[in-house]
């Protein structure tokens, strides 16, 4: 998948989409994307734990 992919082609990659974006909405992008990825662990937590009640009783 990253073959034609090295450090210094990263690394223009990384320059150029904080060019678009900026350093602010990349780090509000990120916050987001983490509170999200949070709720949708939470959310496997407690759906296991239902799962697990149903077949206890």
């Amino acid at each position: 998948m990253f073959r034609g992919l090295n450090l210094g082609s990263l690394l223009i990659l990384l320059a150029i989409v904080v060019l678009l974006f900026g350093t602010k909405r990349l780090r509000e992008i990120g916050t987001d994307l983490a509170v999200a990825v949070r709720s949708f662990r939470k959310g496997l937590l407690e759906e296991e734990k239902e799962e697990n009640k149903k077949r206890e009783h």
